[in-house]
């Protein structure tokens, strides 16, 4: 497989999130062997966590499956450019390599708002590439987004 099949497991997984009501983002994650480790989406607010973002998820699911909090060797692939706390759990679990599709121009900490994975202070550096499938990761989120302001303003006109 290459970086746009794994990339259409990940909109699947955002796709799936987003018919449950969370913003549909999605992630994959994939060993270096092309195993794929982890699939996740946003669980924010089924679960009631905070955290449960789709590029958390993935990993704390592969740190079960791999029974090893440190992911060496993997990719993850996420329809959303993470913000800092994705960026900073990448770190930790010493993830090789990010792919994302589309920018997140309000919180996204690859390029958008910070370029936290660029900062050569830290101990371990993600590799990372963008715009694999980014449109279609964009035409997600903005029909995601449309529908739930249609519902709201007509939740506010009843």
């Amino acid at each position: 497989m290459d970086d746009h099949e794994y990339m259409a497991l990940a909109l699947e997984a955002a796709t799936t999130a987003g018919a449950k009501g969370e913003v549909p983002v999605g992630a994959v994650l994939v060993a270096d062997t092309g195993e794929i480790l982890a699939v996740a989406g946003n669980a924010q607010i089924t679960a009631c966590d905070p955290t449960a973002h789709a590029e958390v998820l993935a990993l704390r699911s592969a740190g079960q499956k791999t029974a090893n909090y440190r992911l060496p060797g993997t990719t993850l692939y996420v329809t959303l450019e993470p913000c800092t706390m994705c960026c900073g759990a990448l770190i930790h679990a010493r993830v090789k390599r990010l792919v994302f599709a589309a920018r997140e121009p309000k919180a996204g900490a690859v390029v958008s708002t910070v370029a936290i994975l660029n900062n050569p202070a830290l101990n371990h550096h993600v590799e990372w590439a963008e715009g694999v499938a980014a449109e279609a990761s964009a035409n997600l989120l903005r029909q995601f987004f449309k529908a739930r302001r249609e519902r709201h303003k007509n939740s506010q006109s009843d």
